[in-house]
């Protein structure tokens, strides 16, 4: 047995007789001590014993070493420093009454702090973060045992559930029945042992804990796991930490080579601590110091606590990505921080030193903005603290500017959607401006950073700067231009021209290339053609709607077209003239479709200044057949210079011209078209049903100046639009027009059309509606006779102008001359002429002239003669030829006899007469070899001694049931074959009907029908 060096008999004499004296001082403690074992430090048992070596090396002045060794369910933690002493003692056996005191003697109330202390030994002044010394934290080891040990080199004490019971039990009376009571729970930390034993060899104290079972086991096993460097920074004392398990060997030093660290501390006033602490309890008013550390990891990888430390772990959660270990006050679980005006200095204090900790960081180069707060909070502490580091933080240098230097944030400024390479261009003349990610907007936010928005900062660019800075500028939009929404942003980004101007937008501006002269683009200058600055050409801008300035983009601008039209009264329109055929000699295909170039002013053989549309080579076929009223020659060292393809394409004719249009409505005919002499009749004239509204042509193509071919020129005018592809096809190719009911319909040309309506011989009447000089022989009998010299033009153009080849090439006021000349009774017609004649016309669509009032019809007899119209009838069938009594016959057969009948406004033979035969007449058997020959026939036919039909006397007939009747061999064989719609074996069924004796050779002939 040992000297009892501290005293502990003496302790546990005043404890018992304190407890035997009044039983309800033991509940007390029993109970204190059971609210702190499984409340308050139930997992803090690693902590605690560091924070008590800690202490330890504070009171020796020195930095601490602490080993926790578990093993054979031991958990040994030896520490260097002060060893234990009999006021520490009393600390371990006094719950909530630590040993550690502040001298009154000190300045304000101040401690008195060793010279080595660890204020000095961590640099400046850092704070000291303690809570205690072997005093209350010392109750986590009964979360794990009931024998705890503390041996020093100045000696031992223990504490023991079991002798502290048997203690009890001697003094009997109320205290053992109160432990009876509590089943046997009685406090183990109010009664101290003397103990035997040193600590282990390097070190001044060791706390040995047998553990009470496996459960203990667990939990001592999952602490010394989760021992990190929070432990180290929480207790700046302790300079290294070893951890030995019989599965692990761990030692945590060094612990500032793996964190960036800013401590802060101080001591209130007089009256700060009268106003801050009044609430706290006495023994923590004595200690008026306070202290700030903030770590962050130096390493991405490094896991950072989630909770406040004050210094030791509390359950206040914290979201800021950094560790925080303050002199908070803490209630009376340790776990929380207690509420009052302590702890909101606090928070203000920590909030300043979390922006001194980024501002470190930030001079050293690093980025913050990811430890800037942003979206919720993780506490009702950590939202307080977030709040008050969001009022610190704009004031702090926190932002690298583009431009060298760090600025605060309310001096900073970002421009939406702008790129790294866009704000180095910037940043010259956006004063505050930095460099922001995506993903920073939150933070920067949050910061209250000011914001201009790309287009806000566009509308203020401009100035004197040079085109090549512009064209700088716009090189570092190379990226940004790709998205849709930055691209409208950049609608009024300004561009230097060509001409000194500077405009804003570039869309539309012209990009000019190596292939247009600058002289050409100056030409164009007045007539406000918007070309960029060479100096300034950057393909971002052909992507912010600027256009590659090709001979064609540049003829299609407004201002060149302007520049054109007002050629003539241009100051120097020779320039202009210059301009525009340079640019199309560069290829004559640019000007294709650019009707307007037909403005053009050129000199021509005089020296006159003359519109392109109306100058001819000399010696063409246009100066051939054009009226020299109407066109002059054009001067001839400028058809030299551009050449003819040049000179064509803006409208200069060496033979006629065709301008074409696509998707044409007839009634908005386009500018390219309106110039053409009487178009407007034209699309009048073809529309459907005469109504040029919702009536389109999806491609147009006319010959222009035909009203400029002179009289005597016609004949050698079609020789060439007959012999020239272009021409030809806009003479001859009809014009497919879509009306509103979307039907197509075919339609002459507008050429073809203005020919046949203009065009007039000597005679002084029209070429159109002439015959063909192939026109079928009976036709060309009723029409004037083609000029001799439309033989050398082709068919397919002779057709075109109007020449009439059969009947289907007539149009209605060709029908009219045709039915009044076959109606002239002065003329001669045989029938076989007639006959030809009336199929042809009887195949004409719907005519829509008047009907004649005569017409010619032909008689039994086979001639010919002209009757009133009224008199006359169409005979569609031949047994109707036998009703000499309805009057004049014209003759035709199925769809060419309603032809005629609506032609020529004559009825049909069945709609004036009934055509009922009279009579039933008696059936027969028509012969089986008729039947053989021709098995369309009926089997059956009725047999008339005197046939009759509406009381006119025939040979045969076919009533309504298609039952055929006759009077008459050659009348039976018509009655069967149109019966049986073989009309065209008649001959055959007369031949077998006549002639019996005939039937093997007809049936032979048969076999090779």
């Amino acid at each position: 047995m040992t000297d009892d060096v501290f005293g502990t008999a003496g302790v546990r004499e005043r404890v018992l007789a304190g407890w035997a004296a009044a039983p309800v001082r033991f509940r007390e403690d029993a109970n204190a001590e059971e609210e702190l074992a499984l409340g308050g430090y139930v997992d803090r048992l690693v902590v605690e014993l560091a924070q008590n070596a800690a202490d330890a090396a504070a009171r020796a002045g020195v930095r601490g070493r602490v080993l926790f060794e578990f093993r054979n369910n031991t958990l040994v933690v030896a520490n260097t420093g002060a060893p234990l002493d009999a006021e520490g003692v009393q600390s371990l056996a006094t719950l909530r009454a630590s040993a550690k005191r502040a001298d009154p003697a000190g300045e304000e109330g101040a401690p008195s702090a060793p010279a080595s202390s660890p204020a000095e030994v961590g640099g400046g002044q850092a704070g000291v973060l303690t809570v205690g010394r072997f005093g209350v934290g010392f109750s986590a080891v009964l979360a794990v045992t009931d024998e705890p040990v503390v041996l020093s080199r100045s000696g031992g004490v223990r504490f023991s559930k079991a002798d502290t019971a048997d203690a009890i039990a001697g003094l009997a009376g109320e205290l053992d029945t109160e432990v009876r009571r509590r089943d046997g729970q009685v406090p183990v930390l109010r009664l101290p042992f003397e103990a035997d034993g040193e600590p282990p060899a390097g070190y001044d104290t060791a706390v040995i804990l047998p553990l009470r079972d496996e459960a203990a086991a667990a939990l001592v096993r999952r602490l010394l796991a989760e021992a990190d460097d929070a432990l180290l920074l929480a207790l700046p004392g302790l300079e290294r930490i070893e951890i030995e398990t019989a599965d692990d060997h761990r030692v945590l030093q060094d612990v500032e080579s793996r964190w960036h660290i800013h401590r802060v501390s101080g001591t209130f006033t007089t009256a700060e601590r009268d106003q801050l602490l009044a609430d706290r309890p006495t023994e923590e008013r004595s200690r008026p110091s306070w202290s700030v550390v903030w770590a962050l990891p130096r390493f991405p990888a490094t896991d950072t606590p989630t909770v406040i430390h004050a210094p030791t772990p509390t359950d206040e959660p914290l979201s800021l990505g950094a560790l925080l270990l303050a002199s908070f006050p803490l209630d009376s679980t340790r776990r929380h921080v207690a509420k009052g005006p302590l702890t909101d200095r606090l928070v203000n204090e920590a909030a300043a030193a979390y922006g001194e900790l980024l501002r470190a960081r930030v001079a050293d180069g690093d980025t913050v903005l990811h430890l800037v707060p942003t979206g919720l909070a993780a506490g009702a502490l950590d939202r307080v603290l977030r709040d008050e580091i969001l009022q610190v933080l704009p004031g702090v240098e926190l932002l690298h500017a583009v431009e060298d230097g760090v600025l605060r944030p309310r001096d900073a400024v970002v421009v939406e959607g702008a790129d790294d390479a866009f704000n180095t261009v910037l940043a010259p003349i956006v004063p505050g401006l930095i460099a922001a990610r995506r993903e920073d907007r939150l933070a920067l936010d949050a910061l209250q950073v000011r914001r201009l928005e790309l287009a806000e900062v566009v509308d203020q660019l401009g100035g004197d700067e040079p085109p090549a800075w512009w064209r700088h500028l716009y090189s570092s939009l190379t990226t940004m231009v790709t998205d849709p929404l930055i691209r409208e942003s950049l609608g009024t980004l300004p561009v230097p021209l060509a001409d000194g101007r500077l405009v804003r937008g570039a869309r539309g501006l012209l990009l000019p290339g190596p292939e247009i002269p600058v002289d050409i683009l100056a030409a164009f200058g007045e007539y406000g053609v918007r070309v960029v600055h060479p100096d300034a050409v950057d393909p971002a801008l052909e992507r912010l709607g600027a256009i590659p300035a090709t001979p064609r983009s540049l003829l299609e601008d407004s201002s060149v077209r302007t520049a054109v039209e007002h050629s003539a009264d241009a100051d120097d329109p020779d320039a202009v003239a210059h301009a525009v055929l340079s640019l199309v000699a560069a290829d004559p295909a640019q000007a294709e479709g650019l009707w307007w170039l037909n403005d053009l002013v050129l000199r021509d053989a005089e020296g006159e200044l003359v519109p392109a549309n109306a100058l001819v080579v000399e010696g063409s076929d246009a100066q051939a057949i054009l009226d020299p009223d109407e066109v002059a020659p054009i001067a001839r060292e400028v058809l030299d210079r551009y050449g003819l393809p040049a000179l064509e394409s803006v409208g200069v004719l060496a033979t006629l011209g065709v301008v074409a249009a696509s998707d044409v409505a007839l009634d908005q005919l386009p500018e390219s078209v309106q110039d053409l002499d009487a178009i407007e009749d034209w699309a009048y004239d073809v529309a459907p049903d005469g109504s040029r509204y919702g009536a389109t042509v999806g491609e147009l193509e006319a010959i222009r100046d035909l009203d400029w071919i002179t009289d005597d020129n016609w004949p050698k005018a079609l020789q060439i639009i007959g012999s020239e592809p272009d021409l030809r096809r806009a003479l001859v190719t009809q014009v497919r027009i879509v009306g509103p009911d979307d039907r197509p319909l075919g339609v002459p040309s507008y050429a073809a059309w203005w020919i046949r309506e203009h065009v007039l011989l000597d005679d002084g009447e029209p070429l159109a509606g002439r015959a063909d000089p192939e026109a079928e022989p009976v036709l060309a009998t009723f029409l004037d006779e083609a000029p001799t010299w439309t033989t050398d033009l082709d068919p397919e153009v002779r057709t075109a102008v109007g020449l009439v080849r059969d009947v289907g090439d007539l149009d209605a006021d060709g029908i009219s001359l045709v039915l009044d000349r076959l109606a002239d009774p002065e003329r001669d017609v045989d029938a076989a002429s007639i006959l030809r004649l009336w199929t042809r016309l009887g195949t004409l669509a719907l005519f829509p002239g008047d009907a004649p009032e005569q017409t010619r019809v032909l008689d039994a007899d086979g001639a010919t003669r002209v009757i009133d119209a009224d008199q006359a009838v169409v005979i569609d069938g031949p047994m109707w030829v036998q009703r000499e009594d309805l009057g004049g016959f014209v003759i035709g057969s199925g769809a060419a006899a309603d032809g005629l009948s609506d032609l020529l406004d004559v009825p049909m033979a069945q709609e004036i007469a009934e055509g009922k035969i009279d009579g039933e007449g008696t059936a027969a058997d028509v012969p089986p070899i008729v039947r053989e020959l021709v098995p369309e026939v009926p089997a059956t036919w009725w047999e008339h001694e005197e046939l009759t039909v509406d009381g006119v006397e025939v040979s045969w007939w076919v009533d309504a049931d298609g039952a055929p009747h006759a009077a008459t061999f050659d009348g039976l064989a018509k009655a069967l074959a149109w019966s049986a719609g073989r009309w065209d074996r008649r001959h055959v069924i007369r031949a077998v009907l006549n002639e019996p004796d005939r039937s093997t050779e007809l049936l032979v002939d048969a076999v090779y029908d």
